[in-house]
């Protein structure tokens, strides 16, 4: 039967407690030897001695006369009588009892006193004999009293030192092999073993561990399978990807990169995963304008003599609160291309179809003069809806130079001092007509001692009147459009209020985009107007808004630089 730990302790300490009970018990028993014979000695030996030296004295007072030491004769003699304990003993005195009867009776011839001192030098020299005699028998006692004490010591001891260096061991010596193995298996070593054969807590306790390694070692096994197929898998569905993505985490290491990435910065997988952000940017420009620069515009990069053109994006993702991310660096270079080809032909259209549209407007005008020959009534206005037409089509071949004009970088602007009134009168009177026909007054609302400002005067003026014509557009006959220049910190701001309808909220952040139109507009246009206008302030280091609420009207400012 095993024993347990528990029983080992109980057994060992048992042990320990049996050695001391033996060391003590031999000495014990010596020593109560010894006082027993002491006692012996001392009952037997000299009391017998006592009543001798006793009765030697009174046997000359007995013969001196005296009668009270007969009387004292007899007590100790009665005395000895009762402690006879030596061999021979027991004839000298009752050899010494015949003669003292006889000297009670009165025979005191001096025979019987010389037989009673002999006798009586008879029982001492028996009673010195054995003391004498016991004597040698204590010290013989001691001497094996101590030898024996000492060999049982010193047996004891040896026997207390090894067990004393060896029964720890059985505790600590496992406890030892497990703070090991836990350390092994605190560092993912699932392969360490616990080996106790013995069948006691430990044993037990070992058997458990060692399972439970073998059970970590397997899980670690299929997860780490797992893991690495989750890994090849994501890695094939990263390198599909026909932009260039870098994902980093948290702490900005970098976690992959794809094939197109690495082609990109002209780097090997083993540079750039698993580094640093910073490390990487430090060695490499491209990488640090990636993760140093929040812009969204396209950037150009010269790659094998030819010109791309890229865009990124940032991706963020929140994964139990860990902010990681991944740049997507889109090539756009095609759509780069198509655009320029768009802004291209768009510009030499717009210039080519301004020339017939001028013969057609000239010709209008003969037709509408007299000396080429009266006209009808219906004649007059087919050639005024023409005129009309032809000066809508003129309106938007010119807004589309100027698009083309701001897509390809040519925009010209003539950036002087400006006074902010001369702008709005400017841009009012140009649409006082528009506004009569619908019977709208526009109300002006100018501050006072207004600073000039660094501005393009013909594209604000354009800009101002695009808001305006678009009031007048948008708002009910009969109602009234408020323009407004005021200064605000740096900046002079300008605003045009309507009363129309108002743009539902979905739709403002589009309403600058380019051919955007409102839903439900019936109103026509081209959607180029506001888009324009965005351009040409942004292009002055101005900010344009909309500020508007269905039924309450628009209000569309726009602000620049003092």
């Amino acid at each position: 039967m095993a024993l347990t730990v528990k029983k080992k302790i109980w057994y060992g300490t048992l042990f320990l407690f049996i050695l001391l009970i033996l060391t003590g018990g031999a000495g014990i028993y010596y020593t109560a030897k010894l006082k027993i014979e002491a006692k012996n000695v001392l009952k037997a030996n000299y009391e017998s001695l006592s009543y001798c030296h006793t009765m030697q004295q009174q046997i000359n007072n007995i013969e001196a006369g005296y009668s009270k030491a007969t009387k004292i004769f007899d007590t100790a003699l009665q005395k000895q009588e009762s402690n006879i304990t030596e061999p021979g003993e027991k004839e000298a005195t009752s050899v010494l009892r015949s003669n003292f009867n006889k000297i009670k009776n009165g025979d005191t011839i001096k025979q019987n006193f010389k037989i009673i001192q002999e006798q009586l030098q008879q029982i001492l020299l028996l009673n010195m004999n054995a003391i004498h005699h016991k004597n040698d028998m204590a010290q013989k006692t001691a001497d094996e009293a101590f030898t024996i004490i000492s060999a049982l010591a010193i047996l004891f001891f040896l026997i207390g030192f090894s067990f004393l260096l060896n029964f720890p061991s059985i505790i600590t010596k496992p406890i030892l092999e497990f703070t090991e193995a836990i350390k092994e298996i605190s560092n993912k070593n699932y392969t360490h073993r616990i080996h106790i054969d013995n069948k006691d807590e430990f044993g037990k306790l070992a058997d458990s561990f060692n399972e439970m390694a073998a059970r970590l070692q397997y899980f670690e096994s299929s997860n780490l399978y797992q893991l690495m197929f989750e890994k090849s898998r994501a890695e094939a569905v990263i390198n599909s990807l026909k932009d260039a993505s870098i994902g980093l985490d948290k702490n900005n290491i970098i976690l992959f990169s794809n094939q197109q990435a690495l082609q990109l910065l002209n780097m090997r997988n083993e540079d750039l995963v698993g580094k640093k952000a910073s490390e990487v940017a430090a060695k490499n420009d491209l990488f640090n304008f990636l993760i140093n620069n929040s812009i969204s515009t396209p950037f150009k990069i010269v790659l094998q003599n030819h010109e791309n053109y890229f865009i990124k994006e940032t991706v963020d993702i929140n994964q139990n609160e860990a902010q990681s991310k991944v740049i997507v660096v889109k090539n756009i270079t095609s759509f780069k291309e198509l655009d320029v080809a768009k802004t291209n032909f768009i510009a030499t259209i717009s210039h080519e179809l301004k020339t017939p549209l001028a013969a057609s407007d000239f010709s209008l005008k003969l037709l509408e003069d007299e000396r080429t020959g009266n006209l009808s009534n219906g004649q007059k206005e087919l050639i005024k809806n023409l005129k009309d037409d032809n000066l809508r089509m003129l309106k938007i071949l010119s807004e589309l130079l100027n698009m083309s004009q701001v897509e390809a970088g040519r925009l010209q602007l003539d950036i002087k001092q400006v006074d902010p009134k001369i702008i709005v009168e400017s841009a009012v009177s140009a649409v006082e007509t528009n506004a009569k026909e619908k019977n709208i007054t526009i109300k002006n609302y100018a501050g006072e001692n207004l600073p000039l400002i660094n501005a393009d005067e013909d594209k604000t003026t354009w800009v101002l009147n695009n808001f305006l014509t678009n009031a007048i557009k948008y708002s009910s006959d009969g109602s009234s459009v408020e323009t407004s220049v005021y200064k605000k910190d740096n900046y002079i701001i300008f605003s045009v209020k309507d009363h129309g309808k108002g743009i539902a909220k979905e739709y403002q952040p589009k309403i600058f985009d380019r051919y955007f139109k409102v839903p439900g507009t019936n109103e026509k246009g081209t959607g180029l107007g506001l888009a324009i206008s965005k351009d040409f302030i942004e292009a002055q280091g101005g900010n344009i808004w909309v500020e508007s609420e269905l039924g309450q009207g628009s209000t569309f400012s726009f602000s620049l630089l003092i």
